[in-house]
């Protein structure tokens, strides 16, 4: 038995950070197909052929390019998977929530491709970008609250691993009890007033692929009291450097978030000088 047919050769990939991961592992030459979100690296998208979307999949677009192997994210992902399956093809559905989520799930894909040893200089790499995101933080006095929108409409707060991200960064999650919720719809604010009064000192908004609107958001009903939208602390970080839970996540979002923190802080000490 010859060494490459050992592990799988066509990785069929429905998620961003899956196709990030093999081609940072040196891996991108088993990857058969891609999502069509996939922005990184951007030669993928030339490369590689486009069979899905996020949640709406067609099963004869993933089933053409003949995977051995599909990798998934999430319950949104999961009756696809389920008529993968079906169809006799192997499935490996991720669900990583954290930041060591992000890490095992790298260490994971690395030993399906046997690229284990780049697999380990990745992670670790990422943990020297955690590590100086949180040297850079301990410096720091005060923790900014931080109001995470995901979503406009309805207002949506931030997935568990984009608040543990500006925990790291030196920063505290205004709606922690929501973050904790893995769907999306458990992390809607059904009331706007609720923002208000937690007060953030930065807003970071995300809207998931559509450009954000510091005026709509400005011009909520109340929000002008919040001290984020008063000291004009209303930064937007793109989606693809921080709501895809791969390595992103950490070398482009982390890095965003403690760049904005450090602002922050700059303004704060020149308000009390």
């Amino acid at each position: 038995m010859s060494h490459a047919a050992s592990h799988y050769q066509r990785i069929a990939c429905l998620s961003t950070e899956a196709v990030e991961t093999l081609y940072a592992l040196g891996a991108e030459d088993v990857i058969a197909g891609i999502s069509g979100f996939t922005v990184r690296p951007p030669r993928a998208r030339e490369e590689k052929t486009k069979i899905s979307g996020f949640s709406s999949s067609s099963l004869e677009r993933i089933l053409a390019v003949q995977p051995d192997l599909v990798i998934g994210f999430c319950d949104m992902q999961a009756d696809i998977c389920r008529d993968l399956v079906k169809a006799g093809i192997e499935v490996h559905q991720f669900n990583q929530r954290t930041v060591e989520g992000i890490l095992r799930m790298i260490g994971v894909l690395a030993a399906l491709v046997q690229r284990e040893e780049a697999g380990r200089e990745l992670i670790a790499s990422l943990r020297v970008d955690i590590a100086a995101a949180r040297a850079r933080a301990a410096a720091w006095t005060r923790k900014p609250v931080i109001y995470f929108e995901e979503w406009n409409d309805p207002l949506m707060s931030g997935i568990g691993w984009a608040a543990e991200l500006i925990d790291i960064a030196g920063g505290t999650d205004a709606f922690p009890e929501l973050s904790a919720q893995p769907g999306a719809k458990e992390r809607i604010i059904a009331d706007p007033q609720e923002v208000v009064r937690r007060a953030p000192d930065i807003i970071i908004a995300t809207w998931c692929g559509k450009k954000f609107q510091p005026a709509q958001l400005t011009a909520r009903p109340g929000w002008d009291a919040i001290p984020a939208v008063r000291n004009d602390m209303l930064f937007e970080i793109k989606s693809p450097d921080i709501l895809s839970p791969g390595p992103a996540a950490i070398t482009q979002g982390l890095r965003q978030i403690s760049d904005i923190i450090a602002q922050w802080q700059e303004n704060q000490k020149e308000r009390q000088a």
